[in-house]
């Protein structure tokens, strides 16, 4: 009876089994979907955000910068939040100048937080463009971690009137800008921690990539980044279309 009753027992948990495994797989699945649609609306969100502060008619420093950056890091929306502590986060995407082909890297994504003290009235949230002007800078972003003011240096990008000759003087590793509630300028972002996001890049080009892999070696590719890279392109021959 014993025997006969463990029999019984046995295809019940089997099935509970399978159908975990079911569950999981399944889940799986659905997490990378998601982060492919995510990382795919994160590109076109990253283009719109360039292009606009290309257009921007007090960027010119901006503009400047870009004809001799070696990366560009672009969040579409980074948000800042609470009074005393403010966390601020978001995802962005990074792009690589390499000068052996004079062509731009397709896009790594990575995640963008900083905590910085003060009194804020609520929350706000920011475009934030980064400018790698140094190899140090570029190098900071193969980690899958980095800390700027740390691992590279960083200063708030110039902005207006005296915008060129400040520009001519800049030394950092990384310039940074933001937009904010409508007005543009340089942002201090000492401190701020930016780190790969491997989930999305892995979905976003269907295989386990690195930052390496997508910035330095391309061993992978996404057309659907063709429009940001020619975009990020042709700002850095200072034309409106890349060749």
């Amino acid at each position: 009876m014993k025997t006969e009753k463990l029999c019984r027992k046995k295809p019940s948990l089997v099935l509970i089994i399978v159908f975990a495994l079911l569950v999981s797989t399944l889940s799986s699945v659905r997490a990378v979907a998601d982060d492919a649609m995510e990382a795919a609306q994160l590109i076109e969100r990253a283009n719109m955000t360039f292009q606009s502060f290309m257009a921007a008619s007090e960027m010119e420093a901006f503009r400047n910068l870009m004809k001799s950056a070696r990366g560009v890091f672009i969040s579409p929306q980074v948000l800042q939040g609470a009074f005393l502590l403010g966390v601020a986060g978001g995802t962005g995407a990074f792009l690589a100048y390499d000068s052996t082909t004079g062509k731009w890297s397709n896009p790594a994504f990575y995640t963008v937080g900083e905590v910085s003290f003060g009194i804020q009235a609520g929350g706000k949230a920011s475009q934030i463009i980064l400018l790698a002007m140094t190899d140090r800078g570029v190098k900071a972003f193969l980690s899958n971690s980095l800390k700027l003011g740390i691992d590279a240096g960083v200063a708030a990008g110039p902005v207006g009137m005296g915008a060129e000759a400040a520009t001519a003087n800049l030394s950092a590793d990384i310039v940074s800008y933001a937009l904010s509630k409508g007005l543009y300028g340089g942002i201090s972002l000492e401190g701020a921690v930016i780190s790969a996001r491997n989930s999305l890049n892995q979905a976003y080009y269907g295989k386990v990539a690195t930052p390496t892999d997508v910035l330095i070696l391309h061993n992978v590719a996404n057309p659907q980044a063709d429009e940001l890279v020619r975009a990020v392109s042709a700002a850095s021959l200072g034309t409106d279309k890349a060749n």
